[in-house]
């Protein structure tokens, strides 16, 4: 999750708490301008994933919210995934996905390892908890892992 702009916080702030009623996380918010024209952009997610009917109950329950509270600001709204491989970024998105097996890569080696597939143990405050196929479990911190995603098999 980038830094967001002054309207995409505004907009996070205020969709958050609608968005947890309806049982979903707001991952982030961004407000961008692409061909010409302004987009605000909710992104949601919950355990399992989140289908168009999330997404859709999502922007009928922010939707007029967020037009009166922002104003005409923007020309689109969407409510969208964060995709299958959006880097887990925060202790909540590695508890959402706690049992799962992810793809992490170390800013420095442990081991000799800087690269490794592993099941989200645990996850609270900064550190999470791993455990690697070969059985061995790791405790880090947030800063030390460079990337982190959902391990994708097709």
């Amino acid at each position: 999750m980038g830094k967001r702009s002054k309207t995409a916080q505004k907009a996070f702030d205020i969709a958050e708490p609608l968005v947890k009623e309806l049982g979903l996380d707001l991952v982030d918010a961004s407000y961008a301008k692409e061909g010409g024209k302004m987009f605000l952009r909710l992104y949601v997610d919950k355990k399992g994933g989140v289908g168009i009917d999330d997404c859709e109950a999502v922007s009928i329950a922010t939707d007029s919210v967020l037009e009166k509270e922002l104003g005409s600001d923007y020309d689109y709204f969407e409510v969208s995934s964060p995709g299958l491989t959006r880097p887990l970024e925060t202790v909540s998105d590695y508890q959402r996905y706690m049992g799962e097996t992810l793809d992490v890569s170390l800013y420095a080696p442990i081991d000799g390892i800087k690269e490794f597939s592993c099941v989200c143990e645990a996850a609270e405050e900064d550190k999470v908890k791993l455990r690697a196929s070969d059985g061995k479990e790791y405790e880090l911190a947030l800063s030390d892992i460079a990337k982190a995603v959902r391990h994708i098999e097709f």
